[in-house]
């Protein structure tokens, strides 16, 4: 009977160290992770996504399709009825006229029609911008 005790107490300590202690390989782990892991500004997107889409050739929703925003007309979204602020807004959205909307939409563009009231960490708001920029 001690015998029989001993074994079963001692058999998974010995198989144990056999296999390493793990029934999973440790870099496979380190990839899934890798897999799932959010692009830097992706988690800022989600902020977004009940207003706009970012999908190439998505549609416009409450506000326009970011597809591409980077480098684009403000107010250049096809089929989107812009407010007569951004409309007269003018130029381009660069890295620069992005930050200073996304910081403060309303002192931004005067009369945007946006009702989000900004992201304050300059950090997040570069990162949002570079995942902005990444969809293209």
């Amino acid at each position: 009977m001690i015998k029989r005790v001993a074994v079963a107490l001692i058999l998974p300590m010995v198989l144990s160290a056999c296999s390493g202690g793990s029934d999973s390989d440790p870099d496979d782990a380190t990839n899934a992770s890798v897999v799932m892991a959010a692009l830097p500004g992706e988690d800022s997107y989600r902020k977004c996504v009940a207003c706009h889409t970012i999908d190439k050739g998505g549609r416009n929703s409450i506000g326009p399709n970011l597809h591409a925003i980077v480098g684009r007309a403000v107010g250049g979204a096809d089929g989107f009825a812009y407010s007569a602020a951004m409309k007269a807004k003018g130029g381009v959205w660069d890295e620069a006229a992005l930050d200073a909307y996304l910081e403060n939409p309303r002192k931004a563009v005067v009369g945007t029609r946006m009702s989000f009231s900004g992201i304050s960490n300059a950090d997040e708001r570069k990162a949002l911008i570079e995942y902005l920029k990444a969809q293209k």
